[in-house]
C-alpha cells in the first residue's frame, strides 16, 4: 500500500515539475523576436556565426547590406572561426559561443541568409527553463523536501528577472545552470562535513569540471566560487573553535583538490581574461565614472532595483505615467507585505536542527555575492551593480531561499499561508507578462523607435553617421540598420568615423562626395560638429533609449 502510495506521489511531483517547466518554456519563447536586438546581443550574433566585426569598414561611407554583412550565415565558418574571432576582438570566454554556433547551424545547415533572431535568443531562453528542474533538483539536494523544491521551482518559473536573462541571446542562463551545479556539489560536500563524511571522488570531480565550465561561460563565475569560498571558510572555522580535531578529517583536503583544481583549471583564461579586459574599451562602461554622493548612493539603488525584480516587476517602463505611478505603488504595497512574509520564513527555517545549516549556507552566499559586488564597486571603482545581468551569480541561491520561506507560509494554519504563497506567485507571473511585453526589463537599446522617427521625419535620402570606438558602436548601427531591413523601404548609408582619428574631417570628406538635398542623422556622435551646407533642424523630436541624435539638413 505504501509503496502504492510513494509512486503516485512520485508521479504527481513529477507531472507538478512538469508544469512548472512547461510555463517557464511557455513564457521565455512567447513574443520571443518581438523586441529588436540590442548592442551586446549583436556581439553575440556575429561572434557565434564565426564571422568579426573587423570587415566592416571605416571612415568610409558604407551601403546597408555592408553593415548586416557579418550577420549572415557562412558555410565556411567553423568552431574554429569563432574562438579565434573572439578571443582577439571580445571579452567573453568561447563555451557559449560555440554552443550558440552549434544551435544556429543545425537551425540554418545551409543558409546564407541573415541569421534568424528567434533562433538565436531561443537556445538561451530553453536553457532558461531548463534552471527549473535544475533549481527543484537544488532544492531537494538542500532540503529533502518535495515543498522547498517546488516552489523554488515555481518561482524561478515566473521570475521577471530570469525571464530577463532568458530573452536575450546572451550566455547568462547558461551560467545560471552552471551556478545550479556548483551549488548542489556544494550542498552535497556539506553535508558529509556535517556527518564527517568523505567526499567522493566523483563529486570532487564533477565540482571541478562544473566551475571550470561555468568560468569558461562567464569570467564574472568567479564570484560564485568567491561567495562558496567565504561561506566553507566560515564553516571550517566554526567547525574548529567547537571541534578542533574535525578539520584534519579528510574531507577538508578534499576541499582543497577543488580549490586548486579550480584555480588550476581557471588559470587557462586568464591570459585571455587580461588581454581582452585589462584597460580595453569594451569596459569602459563598468567604471565608476560618478563623482561624490551619486557614486555612493547610485550602486545602493542599483543593487536594490535587481534584487526587486527577482520577484516582482510591475509595467514601471510603460508609455503611460499613469501606468507606471500606479504600478510603482502596487509594487510598494506589495513588498510591504510580502517582505515580512518571506524573512518569517527565513528566520524560522534558520531556527530549525533540521534546516539551519543549509539555511545558514545559502543565506551566507547571498550575503558574500553582494559584500564583493560592493567590494569590488566601492573599492575598486568596478560598478558591477551597474549591469543587473551580472546578478546571476547568486540568483539561484536567492530561489532556493525564496522557496524554502514559502514552504513556512504554505504550513501556516487556517488557509491564510497558502493564499498568500499563491498572491506571492501570481504577482510573478503578472511581472513575468510584463517583462515578456517589454513593459519592464526594456531593451537598452531601441533602434525600431529611431527607425520610426527617421521614417517619419525625412524625405531626403539619409545618411547616418556615428563615430566608432569599439563594435558597440556597430552594434548599434547595426540595430537600426536591421530595422530598416525589415521595413523594406529605401535603405539609408552609413558612415562609421573612427573616433581617434579626426571624425569631424571625416564626416565632412564624406558629405562632399553624397549629392544633395541629404538628410544627415548624427547618432551616437561623439565628436564636436562643423559641417559645411548643413543646417540643424530645430523641431523637437522623442527621446529614444540608446541613441542620442540629431538631424542636419543638408542642402
Amino acid at each position: 500500500m505504501n509503496s502504492k502510495l510513494n509512486l503516485k506521489t512520485k508521479y504527481q511531483d513529477i507531472l507538478l515539475l512538469l508544469g512548472w517547466t512547461a510555463i517557464a518554456v511557455g513564457l521565455r519563447l512567447t513574443l520571443l523576436a518581438s523586441k529588436p536586438p540590442w548592442t551586446d546581443e549583436f556581439s553575440t550574433l556575429v561572434f557565434s556565426l564565426g564571422n568579426s566585426f573587423l570587415g566592416v569598414p571605416l571612415n568610409q561611407l558604407i551601403a546597408l547590406d555592408t553593415l548586416l554583412q557579418p550577420l549572415q550565415h557562412n558555410l565556411n565558418h567553423g568552431v574554429v572561426q569563432v574562438i579565434q574571432n573572439l578571443v582577439t576582438e571580445s571579452n567573453h570566454p568561447p563555451l557559449y559561443f560555440v554552443l550558440a554556433h552549434l544551435w544556429m547551424n543545425f537551425w540554418s545547415p545551409q543558409s546564407t541568409d541573415l541569421v534568424s533572431v528567434w533562433i538565436a535568443r531561443s537556445l538561451p531562453a530553453l536553457l532558461g527553463a531548463a534552471s527549473v528542474p535544475a533549481i527543484y533538483g537544488l532544492g531537494w539536494l538542500t532540503f529533502r523536501s518535495r515543498l522547498v523544491s517546488h516552489l523554488s521551482a515555481a518561482m524561478m518559473a515566473v521570475s521577471p528577472y530570469g525571464i530577463f536573462l532568458a530573452q536575450e541571446a546572451r550566455h547568462y542562463t547558461l551560467a545560471i545552470l552552471w551556478v545550479i551545479a556548483s551549488f548542489s556539489c556544494l550542498v552535497v560536500a556539506v553535508r558529509r562535513l556535517e556527518y564527517r563524511k568523505p567526499i567522493p571522488i566523483w563529486l570532487v570531480i564533477v565540482w571541478i569540471a562544473a566551475n571550470f565550465l561555468g568560468i569558461a561561460t562567464h569570467y564574472f563565475f568567479v564570484l560564485t566560487l568567491g561567495a562558496e569560498a567565504i561561506v566553507l571558510s566560515v564553516l571550517r572555522w566554526r567547525h574548529y573553535t567547537a571541534c578542533p580535531e574535525y578539520p584534519r578529517s579528510g574531507s577538508w583536503w578534499q576541499i582543497l583538490i577543488v580549490a586548486v583544481g579550480t584555480f588550476l583549471g581557471g588559470l587557462v583564461w586568464l591570459p585571455v581574461f587580461f588581454q581582452n579586459n585589462y584597460g580595453s574599451d569594451l569596459t569602459d562602461w563598468i567604471q565608476n565614472g560618478t563623482n561624490g554622493l551619486l557614486a555612493l548612493v547610485n550602486p545602493i539603488f542599483q543593487a536594490l532595483a535587481a534584487w526587486i525584480t527577482m520577484i516582482c516587476l510591475l509595467p514601471v517602463e510603460a508609455p503611460q505615467l499613469p501606468i507606471v505611478i500606479a504600478s510603482g505603488f502596487v509594487m510598494l504595497i506589495f513588498f510591504l507585505w510580502a517582505l515580512p512574509q518571506l524573512y518569517r520564513g527565513i528566520k524560522v527555517k534558520l531556527q530549525q536542527p533540521t534546516t539551519r545549516l543549509m539555511m545558514w549556507v545559502f543565506v551566507g552566499i547571498v550575503y558574500s555575492a553582494i559584500a564583493l559586488f560592493f567590494f569590488f564597486t566601492y573599492g575598486f571603482g568596478i560598478d558591477l551593480t551597474r549591469g543587473a545581468r551580472y546578478n546571476f551569480v547568486y540568483f539561484p541561491a536567492v530561489m532556493i531561499l525564496v522557496g524554502a520561506s514559502l514552504a513556512v507560509c504554505w504550513r501556516t494554519p487556517h488557509h491564510q499561508g497558502k493564499r498568500a504563497v499563491a498572491l506571492i506567485w501570481l504577482m510573478g507571473l503578472l511581472s513575468a507578462i510584463t517583462v515578456v511585453c517589454n513593459l519592464g526589463y526594456q531593451k537598452y537599446y531601441r533602434p525600431d523607435l529611431m527607425v520610426e522617427i527617421i521614417q517619419n521625419t525625412s524625405q531626403s535620402p539619409i545618411l547616418i553617421a556615428t563615430t566608432h570606438k569599439t563594435h558597440v558602436q556597430i552594434g548599434e548601427m547595426m540595430g537600426i540598420g536591421r530595422e530598416f531591413k525589415l521595413a523594406g523601404v529605401n535603405p539609408p548609408q552609413f558612415l562609421l568615423a573612427r573616433e581617434t582619428s579626426a571624425p569631424t574631417a571625416t564626416l565632412q570628406k564624406a558629405l562632399n562626395n553624397v549629392s544633395r538635398p541629404l538628410d544627415l542623422w548624427l547618432i551616437n556622435f561623439h565628436a564636436p560638429v562643423v559641417v559645411d551646407s548643413c543646417a540643424v533642424d530645430t523641431q523637437a523630436l522623442p527621446h529614444v533609449n540608446g541613441y542620442n541624435y540629431q538631424l542636419y539638413r543638408c542642402y
